[in-house]
């Protein structure tokens, strides 16, 4: 599958047209964590999006602490730090993989070069961004 592809399947990027996947396709770099490896550590400044091509993670809170609490485990085709694009805030996870695996990774810098120079590419987010919220609502409602 092509970078493309790969981060058309990706909630926040879905709305995006070809030629915008493109020029964020452009942006990533590949990178691949051994099997124990922390690939993002909790408390860390969030600095990019990470995207898994193959191998397996796992979300974990407090992973350094007595009680750690394994969130999710994740495989190729999940994502994680789709946020950190956004507003760069301190992790609230550790991601620790299970195996080795391959990432494809979207600086924050990078990402936010993009919308820069192509106002569009937020314009075609927010309503992604809005139906999340509009979720989240709707469950703290209940």
């Amino acid at each position: 599958m092509s970078t493309e592809d790969a981060l058309a399947q990706v909630p926040l990027f879905s709305q995006l047209g070809r030629r915008d996947l493109k020029r964020l396709a452009k942006g990533t770099v590949t990178r691949e964590f051994s099997k124990g490896h922390i690939i993002v550590k909790e408390g860390d400044q969030a600095l990019a999006f990470y995207l898994i091509r193959s191998g397996r993670a796992e979300v974990v809170k407090g992973a350094e602490g007595p009680n750690p609490q394994v969130l999710n485990t994740l495989g190729p085709g999940d994502f994680f730090g789709e946020m950190a694009l956004l507003d760069g805030y301190l992790r609230s996870a550790s991601v620790r993989a299970l195996e080795d695996t391959e990432c494809l990774v979207l600086s924050r810098w990078d990402f936010l070069a993009e919308l820069r120079s192509s106002p569009y590419i937020a314009v075609q987010m927010l309503p992604v961004l809005s139906r999340r919220l509009r979720e989240i609502e709707s469950h703290l409602a209940t």
